[in-house]
């Protein structure tokens, strides 16, 4: 799991979003922003969390916060999640794991009996200057905006 911790600083990060451009933390400097990390784009779970965040958009928007979402999806996969659902914010296609690897949050999992390598659902509230402010490490998808707003 995940060695960041809150007071530490972001991992930098460069990557390309669903529709192609690049996204990086500095884009965001200045701004608080969530950034979500998510297994795989439309299976049950990821898209409870992600419809979640899209059904409170406003209220995070209110308390001044942008969002990111970020799998190891294909730009294609992710454009298609977010045009299916309507997601208001970028969906970054991590295909290489470089974010998830700086942000720490491949390993291993536990699924059914089975062990296997995977990204680990976890949320990081990042302030203006780019520190972590929480970690979320035990992401509750129905009600997660609760809890990054907490």
């Amino acid at each position: 799991m995940t060695k960041l911790k809150a007071g530490d600083n972001a991992p930098n990060f460069s990557a390309k979003d669903d529709q192609g451009n690049t996204i990086t933390l500095s884009d965001y400097k200045g701004k608080k922003l969530v950034v979500f990390f998510y297994p795989k784009a439309n299976t049950p779970t990821c898209t409870t969390e992600a419809c979640n965040l899209r059904d409170h958009y406003k209220d995070l928007k209110d308390q001044g916060y942008e969002i990111l979402g970020v799998s190891a999806d294909s730009q294609k996969k992710q454009s298609n999640f977010k045009e299916k659902y309507n997601f208001p914010y970028p969906l970054l296609a991590d295909e290489d794991k470089e974010v998830i690897k700086a942000f720490d949050v491949w390993g291993e999992k536990k699924f059914m009996g089975r062990t296997f390598d995977g990204i680990h659902r976890v949320t990081f509230v990042i302030d203006e200057n780019g520190v972590i402010e929480k970690v979320i490490d035990k992401v509750k998808a129905k009600i997660h905006t609760e809890q990054i707003l907490e």
